[in-house]
């Protein structure tokens, strides 16, 4: 496979040493804007929880207010169709740092994974001359603190309690220890810092659910949020009936967030202060790159660890492979990027396990053949596109019970997807390209035969893959 990003930097740097007398390395984009890349690439992880998709107005959204992370968008590149390999918590994280599936990297819940920490992103870097950080939600076991040069772990509430015994809020903590990080850490080593939020998380024992900051209270208090259109009892019935049912996890977190009208109000418009808040967050963040002169030689990314459904299909949380709980946001804004390609959007299928091998290809260092994922930059970077994947992989385990979260996969494409459900041996398929919605299983329809037995081998290969 070409090296892009070695091939880009050759080629640039023989162009720039034709016309620049110093020993210092410079690279000058095809467009003419200059950044110094004698220095390594420093990496900025934002890392928010439970966002989908389309939680940012640059993605469509008229209601909520982001921003900051609009603006990286337009500084950067977007990918529309940005998914992960399973949607929960740990075992997302888990694939982030691994640029694995869960079938490799052994975390089927939220314990350990089971990869060796030197074939990790951080892990890597760290061994590599960085400075590295982690500030926030782990929910991978035992933090392993002895592997970072700054970290700071806590997630599951919105208000923390602090020695004194004041509390603040979790998103003011991730802001106050990020901070902290850029501020100390040295000035002779590149950094890498990941932020991992907790919001827009729900508080899941507090019947409250969603707890902004007091001054963020005032945002949306006169909006009427949009219910989705298939946040319905129709929806739900037309789902599978292991899921389909009153013991399921996904309805009774429902019954939580969402089953009055009021209810649905006053819940998505706390979740929508929460990611405000993240959102604010994320410019004090930027802001202080910028301050120190860092932001023309940082990678910065921003993304999160899973979907979320807004009482689609009279479900609330995530786990399953509708679009609503597998696709989720992606901003990379690269100093490497043309500046005639900024503010692009990117439809190809890109996945968190690119993330691992994107980072270390931006620092430099070469990617450990364990790792399941593919470098992205080259969709922003070089000249010709390069071939890439046309469909996916989706894999999630059950947890507790079938009763509670049975467990799924899928093979996802853009325009087709096919669910199977390996406790009940349950096929689904759904167009969507006609039913975005993912309301009309064709797997029983003698119309759709051929596309399903097609997807049914391709689903067979790719799961085998995925180990």
């Amino acid at each position: 496979m070409i090296d892009w990003n070695k091939t880009i930097y050759l080629c640039l740097l023989a162009c720039c040493l034709s016309v620049v007398g110093s020993g210092e390395a410079m690279a000058v984009a095809n467009d003419g804007v200059a950044a110094d890349d004698s220095k390594p690439m420093n990496i900025l992880v934002l890392y928010a929880d439970d966002w989908r998709n389309d939680t940012l107005g640059v993605a469509g959204n008229s209601v909520v207010k982001t921003p900051v992370l609009d603006d990286l968008a337009r500084n950067g590149v977007r990918f529309t169709h940005n998914c992960v390999t399973t949607s929960i918590c740990g075992i997302s994280r888990a694939s982030l740092f691994t640029g694995q599936w869960m079938s490799r990297h052994g975390n089927r819940s939220f314990k350990p994974w089971k990869t060796p920490w030197e074939e990790t992103f951080p892990g890597l870097l760290r061994s590599n001359g960085y400075h590295v950080g982690h500030v926030g939600k782990w929910h991978n076991g035992k933090f392993p603190k002895e592997n970072f040069d700054f970290s700071t772990s806590y997630y599951g509430k919105h208000w923390l309690e602090q020695p004194d015994g004041s509390k603040i809020h979790v998103t003011q903590k991730n802001e106050n220890d990020a901070l902290e990080f850029l501020r100390t850490k040295p000035d002779d080593k590149p950094f890498c810092l990941t932020v991992a939020f907790f919001a827009t998380h729900a508080e899941d024992s507090n019947p409250l659910q969603f707890l902004p900051q007091p001054e963020s209270m005032e945002l949306y208090k006169d909006i009427e949020i949009p219910v989705p259109s298939n946040a319905t009892q129709e929806s739900f019935d037309r789902l599978p009936e292991f899921v389909g049912n009153e013991k399921n996890e996904g309805r009774n977190r429902w019954h939580w967030r969402f089953d009055t009208p009021e209810k649905f109000q006053t819940m998505m418009k706390n979740y929508y202060r929460l990611a405000t808040e993240v959102d604010s967050t994320c410019g004090k963040i930027l802001a202080e790159l910028e301050k120190q002169g860092l932001k023309e030689n940082t990678l910065v990314i921003f993304t999160t660890d899973n979907g979320y459904y807004h009482a689609e299909h009279g479900l609330a949380d995530k786990w399953y492979p509708h679009q609503e709980s597998i696709r989720v946001p992606l901003i990379i804004d690269d100093p490497r990027m043309k500046e005639s390609l900024r503010g692009k959007t990117n439809d190809d299928l890109t996945l968190n396990v690119d993330l691992a091998p994107t980072i270390l290809t931006a620092a430099g260092i070469e990617t450990p053949a364990t790792m399941q994922g593919t470098d992205m930059s080259p969709l922003y970077l070089a000249g010709e596109k390069p071939q890439w994947r046309k469909d996916f992989f989706y894999e999630h385990p059950m947890l507790k019970s079938t009763d509670f979260i049975p467990a799924s996969e899928a093979l996802v494409t853009k325009d087709w997807k096919y669910f199977y459900w390996p406790e009940f041996d349950r096929e689904q398929l759904f167009d969507l390209r006609s039913d975005p919605a993912e309301e009309h299983d064709l797997a029983s329809d003698p119309a759709f035969k051929e596309q399903l037995v097609q997807m049914r081998k391709r689903f067979a290969t790719l799961k085998v893959t995925a180990n």
